[in-house]
Parts: C-alpha cells; structure tokens; sequence
C-alpha cells in the first residue's frame, strides 16, 4: 500500500490553485474562454481543419497572406500583421514588432496534429456481408481504446483534376457514425488472457461502414458497391480517389463540460490543439509589438515532427526570410542571428497526476489539474535522451513575467525517471541556438480518444502566453 500513496507534496507548494484567485467577473470570463475552446476543438479535429478556422480567424483581426504580399512585391513594416501556410497543415502567423527581427523573435509554437486511426491507400473492402475501411493507426495509441466507440470520418479527398473534396461524416446529429467492432465478452477468454498491447492488433482496426447490398444477386462485393454508389453520389469520388486521399478517423461528438462542476473539458485532440488555440488567441491580444511576435503551428509532431509540414522542416526559417526580405532588412546573416537570439515556448501538454495511476508519478515534480500553466524544464526518456533542457537563466526570466502578471504556473516531468517519457518540438528549434522551454497545460487521458482538461489551466495558459509575447 505504501507504493500507492500520494503525499501531495507538488500541492503544498506556494503557487496555489487557479481557481482561488478568480470570482465574479472574471470567473465568468474564464468560463466563456472555455466555451470558444469547445468550440473550437469540436469543429477542428484535424490539421487542416485547425488552419483553415485559425487563417479565417486571423484575418478577421488584420492578418494578411504573406504569400500574396510576396506576389504582389508588397513591403512590410511595423505593426503589420501577416499569415503563411504550408500545404494548409502548418501555419505561422507574425505580428511584425518595432524592432528589427534581427533581434530576435518571441514565439509559442505548438502542434495541430493528434493520435487517431488514418485509412489507407486502398482501404475498403467487404467481408460476410459488412463494407470495411482498413486503417493505420497514426501516433501513440493504445488500440484498446478505439474499439465500439461512435467515430467521424474527417479529411479530403484530391481529384486527379485536382478538385478538392472536404468530408465530414459524423459530427451532424443527423449523421451516421461509423466504429471498430471488439469481441464479445462470452467469447473472449483467448483474448483476456493477452498482454493490453496485443488484445487489440493494429490490422484488427477495421472501421464498419455499412451492410446493405445493391440489387443483383450475382454481384459481387455488393455490400461494398453500394457504399461506393452512396460515395459517388454525395461527393463525386470514386474507389481510385482512395489512393489520393487524406482521411481520418476521429471520435464522433463534442466536446463536453466534464465534472459536476463543469470544471473541465472532455474532448478529441487537447494534444496539442488547447496549445495551439491557447497560443492563437494570446496573439490577438497583442498591438504594436517591440520584438515580432509568432504562433506556429505544425503538422507531424506525434510521428516526430517528419516530412515537409513537421518541424524538421524548413518552412519556418524560410518564412522568417521571406518576411525580412519585404521588411528591407534580409541577409543570411541576419536571419541567423534573428532565430539564434528568438525565444520560443514550446506549447506542448504535459501529463496531469491522475490519483488513480499514482505510482507511475513522483508526486513533487508532477503537474496537477487546477494548478495552472506547467513549465516541463526537459522531457526526453530515462537520461533525457531527445529532449531540450531548458537553461535556468531562461526560467528565472520567464518566473520574473508570469509573477508580473499573477499568472498561476507549476513545474512537471512526464512521470518518474525510467518509467517512461516522450518529446516535443523543442529540441528542434533550440538547434538553432534560441532560449526554448516546453510549456503547456496538464491533461488526464492523454493520447486517448477522449482526453480532459481543467478549465482554469487552459485559461491561465492563454494568459501565461500572453504574458510571455508582451515581454520575454
């Protein structure tokens, strides 16, 4: 028994709950930031479902595509406020500072991509009498829990002419769902007996969509053609477009007020979208800048962070160029020292202490629900293997702003040394010499299909952000 108590250490320590200090007004406040965020995650569960709502958003505050601008010849200046996309996954929105960029930037990048189940390449088929997608898991999942759980279907499709197919199956109440079926308990002896990894196989992630047949007896897959009959119909694809499609399958629904108290939030995607969202809306807050201000958000970052929209790619540095170059003040020299010289809050969550799963945390260095925006020094697995180590000099800035402006923050690793760990996109952009620490709010059910959140963390990270562009 001794191996499962909590000493509760961590929530002795003087930083106090979020919720302490708000009442009245700006309790009401904090809520009504929670209801946007809702939103915002029951609509946007994919990449390009987050860029699309975040550029429309932007440019209802002021911000401009820099492509266009850089078709047009157009210079920038101070106080400009401008947009890039890349393959409309990752974005990078700049509110253009009084300084030169030379001197540095302040940026909170997270990522737009969560853990779910991608069809593939030639994905439906039919068997004893059901239409079936095969998937992929994509990221980090315990398979376990995708099974007999309402899902969407997310995603595009390209037409070989290049038309472009949105699809959004599930989320209407009018809609259909679709799901993965799981064995029934009478016969499942065989499969209670395995390891959790193995009681589900990731080839075993067969999405059911549908079990009527066409007319005509002596067709075959007559299941399978009436799903693509029903396809064709709505959207105008055929089965080739499989193979030039992106589709994701997601949960079905919205997200929820979760607790009697409704002081939390169950959804699909809080990894990473509440940093994503959090970060977008601290810089909207923001006029007339002195460093240039930037939120990134990026593809990939749970297959780590590969391919042309992750972080490993150049588009942020090139972008940066792009923006010096019509700012009159671009040289490779510059754009060095302008990134070297940046400081970046990785905008990533961090695991919450879930007093049901006590003995896989250290109690004085986890983070709690209600505690606030956690700082994550390092990540990385067992001896910080892959992880950026945040210098101190950096933190004791960064206590000097959030105490400046009462915001309620708390320290955390991601569970106790050897037991496990993960990354982020710090590492990556700390090669470029930059001060780089992981930030972000606390989260229980991480990386399930349904994850939960403190309403009052997210709203104190919206405001730790903030905190942050107006003075790092």
């Amino acid at each position: 028994m001794a191996s499962k108590q909590n000493d509760n250490s961590n929530l002795e320590k003087s930083y106090g709950y979020v919720w302490d200090k708000y009442r009245g007004k700006e309790l009401e406040d904090l809520f009504a930031f929670s209801e946007g965020y809702k939103d915002f995650i029951s609509k946007c569960k994919t990449e390009r479902e987050c860029v699309a709502e975040f550029i429309s958003l932007a440019q209802k505050n002021g911000y401009r595509d820099l492509a266009t601008l850089i078709e047009q010849g157009q210079p920038l200046k101070a106080g400009d406020k401008v947009y890039a996309s890349n393959a409309g996954k990752t974005l990078a929105l700049f509110n253009i500072g009084s300084q030169a960029m030379e001197k540095g930037l302040r940026i909170i990048g997270a990522h737009v991509d969560s853990p779910r189940l991608d069809l593939k390449q030639n994905p439906l088929y039919e068997d004893s009498g059901l239409a079936l997608f095969k998937t992929h898991y994509y990221g980090g999942v315990k398979k376990y829990q995708w099974v007999t759980l309402p899902l969407a279907i997310h995603g595009v499709v390209i037409k070989k002419d290049g038309t472009l197919v949105d699809i959004v199956i599930g989320e209407d109440e009018d809609d259909p769902v679709v799901g993965v079926t799981d064995l029934l308990i009478h016969l499942a002896s065989d499969q209670m007996d395995k390891k959790l990894s193995n009681a589900i196989e990731g080839e075993d992630l067969n999405i059911s969509i549908g079990s009527i047949p066409v007319d005509g007896k002596e067709e075959k897959d007559r299941v399978k053609k009436n799903i693509l009959r029903l396809l064709h119909e709505k959207y105008d694809i055929t089965e080739e477009d499989f193979v030039s499609a992106e589709l994701e399958i997601v949960p079905a629904g919205r997200a929820r007020d979760y607790g009697l108290d409704r002081s939390m939030v169950m959804g699909y995607g809080h990894d990473d979208r509440v940093c994503a969202y959090t970060a977008f809306e601290a810089l909207m807050n923001i006029e007339n800048p002195d460093k240039t201000c930037v939120a990134l958000m990026v593809d990939k970052e749970e297959i780590g962070s590969v391919g042309a929209t992750g972080m490993t790619s150049r588009f942020f540095e090139n972008t940066v160029a792009e923006i010096m170059n019509l700012l009159g003040d671009y040289s490779g020299l510059k754009l060095r020292r302008s990134l070297a010289k940046s400081k970046m809050l990785s905008g990533d969550v961090s695991a919450a202490f879930d007093p049901n799963f006590p003995s896989v945390m250290e109690s004085r260095n986890s983070a709690y629900l209600g505690k606030g925006l956690a700082f994550n020094k390092y990540t990385g697995v067992r001896g910080k293997s892959g992880s950026n180590d945040a210098n101190p000099e950096f933190i004791a800035q960064l206590r000097a702003i959030m105490e400046k402006h009462h915001v309620t923050w708390q320290t955390a690793e991601l569970g106790k040394v050897d037991q496990g760990g993960g990354g982020t996109i710090a590492y990556i952009l700390a090669e470029y010499g930059m001060d780089v620490i992981d930030c972000g709010v606390p989260l229980l059910n991480m990386h399930a299909p349904w994850e939960v959140a403190s309403k009052a963390d997210i709203y104190e990270t919206m405001k730790g952000y903030r905190a942050f562009l107006q003075e790092a």
